[in-house]
């Protein structure tokens, strides 16, 4: 089967098409024939040795695809399923081992393409605005990338949980997608300061909680965005990693508190999973949330994929299809 291997950390070519072995299936297992991949920016923290990786190893991990096997002790799913996966690495391939329990099975109307779209993405803006901070409504919070795949589902969801939504964005078209997606206010960041206009919308208070995953760019300014006993949850760092800080700051700024999830610890248990993704399909289904895929690509265009992803060029969803 074909796959995209790194074998030295590095840029976008550092990611090869090869012929590899077909997976073998193992207790528990079941396998995959992946029609769509998500690119999320921890895959380019790990081709880039950002998080380290014994190499070499096959970047991805989100994906949905139709079950071809599975092993004796399985129940959970069925030879012929459509089903949607994150958190297993391996994705940019044609075949992927994956351990039953981490596969959801896709309803009749979620397509194969929706369901690799959403479970690291959508799951992550779930647990974002339901459990680590949990909205309600009338509250006020920041959303940086407003536009960006997470951005995008994280203001809808906000949306339908009451919150009131500030969005940064890079540009007016990204702006009007983060307005469409439910944000009532949104700052250009290339043009304005988000502290300062943060700040006068909500009348000098600040926001109950920021949703930031740019990092090192933005994190003292979202700590100064915050009202008292406000929270700051870093969920990526795609401008680089945050410098140490001096706790002394959260008392400074008002009795804050800062956290940084990630999204395996919110679907420990096979019923979390499905709890979160059942909620996902059913906004779909109602019409209250929508999934915007911005390109697909075929497999071997990964380089490319990831030079639109990290140009910031893109509003949405990027899926590669083997």
């Amino acid at each position: 089967m074909k796959a995209i291997r790194v074998h030295s950390p590095g840029g976008p070519e550092a990611m090869q098409i090869e012929e590899v072995p077909a997976p073998s299936l193992e207790p528990g297992h079941a396998i995959v024939h992946i029609e769509a991949s998500g690119i999320n920016f921890i895959d380019v923290y790990q081709r880039t040795g950002l998080y380290p990786s014994p190499t070499p190893f096959t970047l991805g991990s989100e994906a949905g695809g139709t079950v071809t096997a599975v092993a004796d002790d399985v129940t959970d799913v069925r030879v012929g399923d459509r089903v949607a996966f994150s958190g297993v690495r391996g994705t940019y391939a044609e075949l992927i081992s994956v351990p039953a329990d981490r596969l959801v099975v896709l309803p009749d109307d979620i397509s194969t393409r929706v369901g690799a779209a959403l479970m690291l993405q959508g799951m992550t803006a779930h647990y974002l605005a339901t459990s680590t901070y949990p909205l309600h409504d009338g509250d006020w919070c920041l959303v940086h990338a407003a536009a960006g795949g997470v951005g995008l589902l994280l203001c809808q969801i906000a949306s339908i949980l009451g919150a009131r939504i500030i969005g940064t964005t890079s540009t007016e078209e990204k702006a009007r997608l983060a307005r469409d997606a439910g944000a009532k206010e949104v700052i250009l960041y290339t043009q304005q300061d988000f502290e300062a206009e943060t700040r006068r919308i909500t009348h000098g208070e600040g926001v109950c909680v920021v949703y930031d995953s740019v990092g090192k760019t933005t994190f003292e300014k979202s700590l100064r965005s915050l009202r008292r006993r406000g929270m700051l949850v870093l969920f990526g760092q795609s401008s680089g990693p945050v410098p140490p800080v001096d706790l002394q700051l959260l008392n400074r700024y008002g009795s804050l508190f800062v956290t940084r999830p990630t999204l395996a610890d919110y679907i420990v248990t096979r019923g979390e999973l499905l709890a979160r993704a059942n909620d996902l399909f059913r906004w779909i289904r109602e019409g209250k949330l929508h999934v915007r895929i911005d390109h697909e690509l075929p497999l071997a265009e990964a380089a490319e994929a990831h030079r639109l992803l990290e140009s910031r060029a893109t509003a949405g969803k990027l899926l590669l299809i083997p």
